[in-house]
């Protein structure tokens, strides 16, 4: 069973950040793990400054799943990010 299939609804990744190499980085890693995983998401790259801090963000790059934030002012490595999105499909 692919992980498309376990879970019903398409779940929603959000990238926060202005543009910066690691902002970008980022949501290069995250939407190449998506496709691979084949997992069914919307990504969602978010950069008004504004929206960024209303979450409480103060240091980006910041990843959101489904409103919750699983990575806050970092780069994670593609086995973290992987393993952190394989757990949220599941779960």
């Amino acid at each position: 069973m692919g992980y498309s299939e376990v879970r019903a609804n398409n779940m929603k990744i959000e990238i926060l950040g202005s543009g910066c190499a690691k902002c970008k980085s980022v949501e290069k890693l995250v939407r190449n793990i998506v496709e691979e995983l084949g997992i069914q998401a919307e990504v969602v790259k978010v950069e008004d400054l504004q929206d960024i801090i209303n979450r409480g963000i103060m240091m980006t790059p910041a990843v959101f799943i489904d409103g919750e934030a699983i990575i806050v002012g970092r780069l994670p490595s593609s086995d973290e990010l992987r393993k952190l999105l394989k757990e949220k499909v599941i779960n």
